[in-house]
Order: structure tokens, then C-alpha cells, then sequence
């Protein structure tokens, strides 16, 4: 079986700590069966979204969990916003975790509770303002173009509303940080697009550092080839050209395999490869 593709030598967090806003180094995690990442090593530089690709199982969300300091890892070292995440007690972390939004799979929103609420309840559990719990939730959920459905619950909305209110739920704390496990699942290819579009928007108009995790490589082709343009305040093809200073932001790819990165690249890379395990992923 052929090796890691990276070409790069594993990262070494003392170095990387301080200039990228997330780093895993050498890190093994995983549940009773045995670990399922086996010594990964990888970095994310400021406003770069990294999309995580590999075959189910292959600890694409396992990967978020450990970035949000949600799962700790058996061995190695992860820095997020250059702080180590081992070095953190669970209260420290609790708080720390204001600075990282989570969008979850099929959106996880609170079935109880109003559109409102869910947007809220980070806010709500932090003892915020009420005055200022409403102006946040409105401005959330105009951002993601879902304003006036505050009093609806998730039952009815439909697939992509429901998973716009849960892209309003992660960034209501305006975090540095937000970790996708794919946002796109289980919806058609024009709902797909509206939800990438808000990700671009939330990218390029606030500068996230992102993870996202998907089976979709056209989603993360859109992510590399467009970028929202607040001048017209709509998605707007590169057509070739670089990105111009904070207006979009780089996409690189990580692909998994048995544990570990496999291959790290820029999308022109991914397409260039003549690897068979890349390959299979664009068929």
C-alpha cells in the first residue's frame, strides 16, 4: 500500500503553534475498538478552510470533536488559537469553546425549542442580556437569510432551513473558528448551494478559520473557485484570478487514510494527481 502523499515532514507544534490557528500533532484517538486516527499531523493556517475527505469511518467528525476539545485524543498534541487543548481543565474548555462554532450533522437543533431558541442557547446558557440575546439572534438569523422565522419550530422547516438555522446557532458567539460535519448531507444540489453560499459569506465577510468535513468534493471545489463579493453582496466566480487580499480565502484539501494524512493540497493538486485513492473520490 502506498504511503502518505504530503511530501512534507510531520508538523512540529512548537513552530506552528504560534502561526496557525489549528495544529494536530501526531494524534491518535479513537473509542473501545482501537484508534481510528493513527498519528495525523496537520495545520490550518488563519482563514483557511481545510476540508477533511475520506471514506466513512474514517474519523472525519472525530476530527472535530477533537478540535472543539469535545473528545480527547489518547496520544499527540492539538493547539487551537494557540492554546493546547491538554493543557485546558473542563471548565477552562467550557469557556474556550465560545471562540469555535459547531455546525452538526443534519443541523442537531433542539426539536423543543422555537428557531429563536435554538439560535439563543448558547447565548441564554452564558446568562446574556436579553436585550442583547434578541438583537443577536435577528442579526444571526438575517445573515443566514432566515429572518422572521423566530417563533417556527424545526419540524416546520424544511431540510436546508433547518440547516441554515443551525449555521445561525454556530455563529452567534462570532467565533474565530467554526467546524462543519457535513452541511451538506442529505440535501438536493440547489439547497447544497444555498449552504455553501452562506459559508463563503461567513468566510469571506468575517474571516473564519474553518474544518469541514464532507462526502461532497464539489462542495469543496465551489469553496475553492468562488468567493462572495460584498460589493454586489452575491457568490462571484474567480474565473482564474487569485483571490484579492481578505475578499476569499484559501481552500486546501486533507484526505484520510488509515489514521493519517494520506495527501494535503491544494485543489489543482487534488485535480493533477494520478493517485488511485484520490481518484476514487472524484469519480
Amino acid at each position: 500500500m502506498a504511503g502518505p502523499l504530503t511530501g512534507q515532514e510531520p508538523v512540529r507544534a512548537a513552530a506552528k503553534a504560534s502561526e496557525s490557528v489549528i495544529v494536530f500533532e501526531g494524534v491518535h484517538a479513537g473509542f473501545d475498538a482501537g484508534d481510528i486516527l493513527r498519528g495525523l499531523s496537520f495545520s490550518v493556517a488563519p482563514h483557511e478552510t481545510r476540508v477533511l475527505v475520506g471514506e466513512s469511518g474514517s474519523g472525519k467528525t472525530l476530527m472535530l470533536k477533537l478540535a472543539a476539545g469535545l473528545v480527547r485524543p489518547t496520544e499527540g498534541r492539538i493547539f487551537l488559537l494557540g492554546r493546547d487543548l491538554d493543557e485546558m481543565g473542563e471548565r477552562e474548555l467550557l469557556d474556550f469553546r465560545r471562540r469555535i462554532g459547531f455546525v452538526f450533522q443534519e443541523g442537531a437543533l433542539f426539536d423543543s425549542l422555537t428557531v429563536g431558541e435554538n439560535v439563543a442557547y448558547r447565548l441564554r446558557e452564558e446568562n446574556t442580556d436579553e436585550e442583547e440575546v434578541g438583537a443577536r439572534v435577528r442579526e444571526a438569523l438575517q445573515f443566514v437569510e432566515m429572518e422572521g422565522t423566530e417563533e417556527k419550530m424545526p419540524s416546520e422547516l424544511s431540510g436546508g432551513m433547518r440547516r441554515r438555522v443551525s449555521i445561525a446557532r454556530a455563529l452567534i458567539a462570532r467565533p474565530e473558528v467554526v467546524l462543519y460535519d457535513s452541511p451538506t448531507a442529505g440535501l438536493d444540489p440547489v439547497t447544497s448551494q444555498t449552504i455553501i453560499a452562506l459559508i463563503l459569506r461567513l468566510r469571506d465577510l468575517q474571516g473564519v478559520t474553518a474544518l469541514l468535513a464532507t462526502h461532497r468534493l464539489q462542495d469543496a471545489f465551489a469553496m475553492a473557485n468562488y468567493r462572495f463579493d460584498k460589493a454586489t453582496n452575491r457568490v462571484v466566480h474567480l474565473n482564474g484570478m487569485q483571490p484579492d487580499g481578505d475578499a476569499a480565502r484559501e481552500t486546501m484539501f486533507l484526505f484520510l487514510r488509515d489514521g493519517v494524512a494520506y495527501f494535503q493540497g491544494s485543489p489543482q493538486a487534488v485535480l493533477d494527481s494520478q493517485d488511485p485513492y484520490l481518484k476514487k473520490f472524484l469519480v
